[in-house]
C-alpha cells in the first residue's frame, strides 16, 4: 500500500495553490473549490478547510499567489527594458498575459460576480507594491513617480479588460486582436522616451 508523501504545512499549501491555478486556467474560476483542489492534490477537504478556512479563502489566496508571482514577472521586466534588455511589448504582453492566459482576469471577475470582492485586495496590494518599488527608480532618473502609478493604473485596466472581452470588441470594431497590447506598448514606449529625454 502506497504512503503519502507528508508535506510541511507550506508545502501542502503551495501545492494546494498550483493545483488551484491549474483548475483556474484549465476549466475557469468557478472549477477552483475546495474539493476539486482537494481531489487534484490527494489531500482531504478537512485538509483544505484548515489551511483556507472556506473556499473564499481559497479563492483569495490564489489571488494572491497569482499577483505575487505576475508582479515578480514583471517588475523583472521592467528592469530589464530600462536597461536596454527587453522591450516595452514584453512587459506588456506580460501583463495581458497574467490577467488573459494565467486567468487573473476570469478570477476577478467571478470574485466581483460572487460577492467576493475582498479575493480582489492581494490583487490590488501587490499591483501597488510593484508600482510603489518602481516609482522610485523612476524619481532617480528623474521621472515622475505618480506617472508610473497612471501607467500602471492604465495597462492593468487595459490588460483586464482585453482579457475579458478584447477579442469581441475589436473584432467588432474590425481592429486587430493585438489592438490592446498595441496601444499599451507605444503607452510605454512613449513614457519611456521621455525619461530617456530626461537624462
Amino acid at each position: 500500500m502506497a504512503t503519502r508523501k507528508r508535506l510541511s504545512p507550506e508545502e501542502s499549501r503551495l501545492a494546494a495553490l498550483e493545483a488551484a491555478r491549474g483548475l483556474l486556467i484549465e476549466a475557469g474560476p468557478q472549477a477552483v473549490t475546495l474539493k476539486a483542489v482537494a481531489a487534484r492534490i490527494g489531500r482531504t477537504h478537512a485538509n483544505l478547510l484548515h489551511h483556507f478556512g472556506s473556499a473564499a479563502g481559497l479563492q483569495k489566496a490564489l489571488a494572491g499567489h497569482l499577483a505575487g508571482t505576475v508582479c515578480d514577472t514583471i517588475i523583472d521586466a521592467v528592469r530589464a527594458s530600462r536597461a536596454g534588455l527587453g522591450s516595452p511589448r514584453e512587459v506588456v504582453d506580460l501583463a495581458f498575459d497574467a490577467f488573459d492566459k494565467e486567468g487573473a482576469g476570469a478570477l476577478a471577475s467571478w470574485m466581483i460576480l460572487t460577492g467576493n470582492e475582498d479575493a480582489l485586495t492581494p490583487i490590488v496590494e501587490t499591483i501597488h507594491n510593484l508600482v510603489d518599488e518602481i516609482a522610485p527608480e523612476e524619481a532617480e532618473h528623474g521621472g515622475d513617480p505618480m506617472q508610473v502609478h497612471e501607467e500602471t493604473l492604465a495597462l492593468v485596466l487595459m490588460a483586464m479588460g482585453d482579457a475579458l472581452i478584447g477579442s469581441a470588441l475589436s473584432r467588432s470594431l474590425g481592429l486587430p486582436a493585438t489592438a490592446a497590447r498595441d496601444r499599451a506598448e507605444r503607452m510605454l514606449v512613449s513614457s519611456i522616451a521621455a525619461l530617456n529625454a530626461q537624462d
